[in-house]
């Protein structure tokens, strides 16, 4: 089998799985408890908190761990909003966004909130004079992806952090979730942002692991509460096997970021090079300015639907679009942003490299694609 959708999921490296299980039978204590035990398995959990803190550059109390991207995102918005409502009720997200953060928005837009959504140009990209001319003295909360899930773009977070905090006082939460460990990921002062949320399951750690980090003390209403664990922000017993195998993945990723990099551009570029073959049949929505991890095309005339299954009968494995909404027949909201042209739009398809991808397997990838576009479209 050929695993190209390594945006949806990956595969957890043997080394975070290797942890997970130690961890789990040699550290079950509570960290919360105050016999030796607990503080054994406590000073695990404050290890792989610092050890996350310097990968981003931030104070390890500016560390909480989650159960995932979607609750770190939920967090981020509704802590910030119900927290700092005193202050203004106007919100801003982008047109493009992950669901976790556009149902978030149209949540408080329900509840009285004035929500604001940034426009993309054709290659999934903000415009830095639209933000600036819609923030206010009201404007809360800036919410923007880093890389877009669907087909890679990567938007101007330094450009905009830096409009955000000198036009209005809002914070900037960036989802870094399909970024982290693939670009650099780091808070940066007033050219970075002010909370990053990320997922450990999309850098072949285990599900059911993420992070919100701040850059700095910030007002936010926790989204759980109880017993007051995570600094008060984020109760429940925090999961130690899973925080410490999330700690070993961020590692991984970040140490072999660089060479990663270049492996996943030069083989997004040769398959654009190789789609570019089939002329109008095959329209690419990913750029070469994108994130190199993430390649989305779209047949002519055909439901991606049926290339998937075509393909997976020949053992490759390839998605729609996000993992989370392509089991809903509408067209995606990104496609629709991006105005592609209706010839193209239910026949998107994402290609989406992990670290255990080889350059063998984008040469069968290939012959095999060959195959499928003479069965389907006879060229």
């Amino acid at each position: 089998m050929i695993y190209f959708d390594n945006s949806a999921t990956t595969k957890p490296h043997d080394e975070v799985l290797h942890t997970f299980l130690e961890v789990n039978n040699n550290y079950f204590a509570n960290p919360a408890s105050i016999h030796a035990f607990g503080v054994e398995v406590n000073e695990l959990l404050e290890a792989a908190r610092n050890q996350i803190a310097h990968i981003i550059k931030t104070k390890p109390e500016h560390v909480l761990f989650t159960s995932g991207g979607t609750e770190s995102n939920n967090f981020a918005i509704f802590g910030v909003a119900k927290k700092n409502k005193h202050i203004g009720k106007h919100i801003i997200t982008t047109e493009i966004e992950h669901a976790s953060v556009l149902e978030a928005y149209k949540t408080l837009e329900k509840d009285g909130y004035e929500v604001e959504y940034l426009s993309v140009n054709n290659k999934g990209v903000i415009s830095i004079d639209e933000l600036c001319s819609k923030l206010r003295k009201d404007t809360i909360l800036v919410s923007m992806m880093h890389v877009n899930n669907e087909m890679g773009a990567i938007q101007p977070i330094e450009e905009a952090a830096k409009i955000i905090h000198q036009h209005s006082r809002a914070i900037f939460h960036v989802d870094a979730v399909q970024s982290f460990g693939k670009l650099k990921v780091q808070f940066n002062g007033d050219v970075g942002p002010d909370i990053i949320t990320i997922s450990g399951h999309k850098i072949h750690g285990i599900k059911g692991t993420g992070i919100i980090a701040f850059q700095r003390k910030l007002n936010i209403a926790p989204l759980i509460v109880g017993g007051g664990q995570e600094f008060g922000l984020r109760s429940g017993t925090v999961p130690v096997p899973q925080v410490v195998a999330l700690a070993k993945a961020c590692r991984i990723a970040t140490e072999h970021l660089q060479e990663n990099y270049a492996k996943f551009t030069k083989w997004r570029d040769h398959l654009m090079d190789f789609f570019n073959t089939f002329g109008d049949h095959i329209y690419l929505l990913s750029t070469k300015e994108g994130a190199p991890h993430i390649l989305s095309f779209s047949v002519r005339d055909l439901k991606g639907e049926v290339i998937i299954n075509a393909l997976q009968k020949r053992g490759v494995i390839v998605s729609t679009s996000s993992a989370c909404s392509s089991k809903q027949k509408k067209t995606s909201h990104v496609v629709e942003a991006l105005n592609v042209d209706s010839h193209f739009k239910e026949g998107v398809i994402r290609i989406s490299f992990g670290a255990k991808n080889t350059e063998e397997e984008i040469e069968q990838f290939k012959e095999i694609f060959k195959e499928v576009m003479k069965e389907l479209k006879g060229v």
